[in-house]
């Protein structure tokens, strides 16, 4: 591991941050104004729903054989470049959409570029830094994801402002800093993979350990009530918002985001990961079941302060707790299947969101949302009390 550092930081860590602030930025423009813009060209609620869920969920299946893959030939960086430069070549094309069904297409793609990078990046992180300071350098990472994803919605937000129902300007700008995020991976970041021939034996799932798949089943019950973000920003709308202002609400919660992330993974390299995860998730769960119950800007806004507080305390984290569990010669399997179980479960979470929507009411998936996460949250102590036991269990045995 080399001991290059910027800013405290490995090498790898900041300019894989630097890497996701550009992506992110190109990325969270489209993301902020897409629902508006699949309405303007005749989606329904379930379609914007369905089209998030399709891309997301059939590219996942990628992220866990990108993450196997780069174990076993032990390189990170050619994943990285081909997915991230996926996404900078589908951005521009945005602006040619006429059809719901086209912009369906080009997510899918898009989307499996996302697969093709995350778990190796995640992998890339987790091996280029120590294990005491996991938590801080995912927190980083989230950091940087989200500062772009202030900065995405902010420049949609003006280009919308001034240029009113001019989405392919935006579409067209996004493509800018997608290719500086493609640069910055070809020209800093070095591989830190285990050789290749420690990694040739075949894989089997026994070789990674129960309580991986144990939290791995709990985040398929969380994510089942984690519709993706349209929703909110669609329930935002209908409060009468001038459309050219959700992408600014949007940008508040990855604001707060970014100032907690870093102090977020700090408390869990001390505290430990679970109990930031608890907490998250409960915090979730009162966001989404206020957003049911009421339809008042003034307390979505607060919703949203409150969303990206649960956004840092969860998300760098989950991915610490998955380095703290997995061997190191798995690391990239590990986030593959961490990736995957996400993006296949996105898919009946958006179709169960957007039916309820569209055939129960507008508060029903909020509602569904929250009970989720409760659930998730009472499991998660289940899996801290198990986890105890089997320590005790094991020191007892070594004892006599």
């Amino acid at each position: 591991m080399e001991n290059k550092r910027i800013f405290g930081l490995h090498r790898n860590v900041f300019f894989t941050g630097l890497t996701s602030f550009f992506t992110d930025t190109s990325t969270k423009m489209i993301y902020s104004v897409m629902p508006l813009f699949l309405m303007s060209i005749g989606a329904s609620k379930t379609s914007i729903s369905l089209i998030e869920g399709i891309a997301e969920s059939t590219a996942s299946l990628i992220k866990a054989f990108s993450g196997y893959w780069s174990d076993k030939i032990g390189k990170n960086k050619p994943f990285m470049i081909f997915g991230y430069g996926i996404t900078a070549l589908i951005t521009p094309l945005y602006a040619l959409v006429k059809l719901p069904v086209q912009v369906l297409l080009l997510r899918f793609v898009e989307r499996t570029g996302k697969g093709l990078r995350a778990a190796p990046r995640d992998s890339l992180i987790s091996g280029s830094v120590l294990k005491k300071e996991t938590g801080k350098n995912f927190g980083f990472h989230k950091a940087m994801d989200n500062s772009g994803a202030i900065i995405g919605p902010l420049t949609a937000f003006l280009l919308l402002y001034f240029f009113p129902l001019n989405y392919s300007n935006i579409f067209l700008i996004a493509t800018i800093p997608a290719i500086l995020g493609v640069i910055s991976i070809a020209i800093f970041i070095k591989d830190v993979k285990a050789s290749r021939h420690e990694n040739n034996n075949k894989f089997h799932f026994n070789q990674l350990p129960r309580k991986f798949y144990f939290f791995l089943g709990i985040l398929f019950v969380f994510t089942l009530g984690n519709s993706a973000d349209a929703l909110l920003l669609v329930k935002t709308a209908e409060t009468g918002i001038d459309k050219s202002y959700v992408p600014f609400v949007y940008m508040i919660f990855n604001t707060v985001s970014v100032i907690f992330a870093i102090p977020a993974g700090r408390i869990s390299d001390k505290k430990g990961r679970e109990l930031l995860i608890i907490i998250g998730f409960l915090v979730y769960s009162m966001v989404y079941f206020l957003f049911g119950r009421y339809n008042n800007l003034g307390i979505y806004i607060v919703l949203f302060v409150l969303y990206g507080l649960y956004s840092a305390l969860v998300d760098g984290t989950q991915k610490s707790l998955i380095s703290d569990i997995v061997s190191p010669d798995l690391k990239g399997t590990g986030f593959g299947l961490y990736h995957a179980v996400l993006g296949i479960t996105l898919l009946p979470a958006s179709l169960i969101a957007g039916l309820l929507y569209d055939h129960v009411n507008s508060n029903a998936p909020f509602y569904f949302g929250s009970l989720m996460a409760l659930i998730a949250s009472l499991l998660m102590i289940i899996f801290v009390i198990a986890d105890k036991k089997k320590r005790v269990h094991l020191l007892l045995h070594k004892s006599q």
